[in-house]
Formats: C-alpha cells, sequence, structure tokens
C-alpha cells in the first residue's frame, strides 16, 4: 500500500513541478523580448515567484521517487534498464531545473545575452524529456 501513495504522491508533485518548467522558460522568452522597463520588473518578479514556488514540488518529486526505488528494491532497478534511462534523463532535467537558477539571476543582473529564439528552444527541453520519460515508465521497453 505504501509502493501506491508513493507512486501517487510522485505523480501529483511531478505534474505540479512541470507546470512550472514548462511556463518558466516561456516567461524568459517574454523577458528577452521586452524593451519596456515595467515589463522588465514584472518579469523579473513573475519568473522569481514561480521558481521558488515550484522547487518543493520538485524536491517532493525526488523525495518519493527515491521512496518508490526504495520500496521496489536494488535487484528491481538493476533488472529494470528502462528505469535507469529514465533516472538518466530525470537528472537532466534536475540540471535544467538548477540551470533556470542561473538565467533567473541572468535576468536579475540585466546580463542576460540569449535571444528570445534561444528561450523558445530551451522551453521545448522538458517537453521532450517528459515525452520520453512516460514512454518508458509505460512502455518498460527493456
Amino acid at each position: 500500500m505504501a509502493i501506491l501513495w508513493f507512486k501517487a504522491l510522485h505523480l501529483i508533485f511531478m505534474v505540479a513541478w512541470f507546470a512550472g518548467i514548462f511556463y518558466l522558460p516561456r516567461l524568459f522568452v517574454y523577458h528577452a523580448q521586452t524593451e519596456s522597463s515595467d515589463v522588465d520588473a514584472q518579469l523579473k518578479i513573475m519568473e522569481r515567484r514561480l521558481l521558488y514556488f515550484v522547487t518543493p514540488f520538485a524536491i517532493l518529486t525526488l523525495v518519493f521517487g527515491l521512496l518508490l526505488i526504495h520500496a521496489y528494491g536494488m535487484a528491481w532497478l538493476q533488472a529494470s534498464g528502462w528505469m535507469q534511462v529514465k533516472l538518466v534523463l530525470v537528472a537532466g532535467l534536475y540540471a535544467y531545473h538548477a540551470y533556470c537558477f542561473k538565467l533567473l539571476a541572468d535576468f536579475k543582473h540585466n546580463r542576460n545575452r540569449r535571444s528570445h529564439k534561444f528561450y523558445r528552444v530551451f522551453n521545448e527541453v522538458p517537453v521532450l524529456a517528459l515525452f520520453a520519460i512516460i514512454l518508458l515508465a509505460v512502455l518498460k521497453p527493456f
């Protein structure tokens, strides 16, 4: 029964986390395009609040994911090649999330040198990772 609770909470916090990391780069797109100081100031507030709001969801996603792995056991993890690939992708998402803090700081200190086109592409990274992760988790191809 604990595994089902861990799985449900893992999914709930993952969905909440992804809502934020889908939207934050979209704010970066708008921020990179703006020439208005008022809009710039508003976007700085929105970006900071959003990133700090979703970070606990990222942490809780990790906590409940690790509890699931622990509950299933190391033998299961070693035999589940799909999970090992998923964990590499998830590690990449946490690196992506951490990089968002660097980008946030760049905007905060008016150091952004990237175009809105960069942020449009950057915005697609978590979408592609999510597709791959869901397919791995559902299909368990290896």
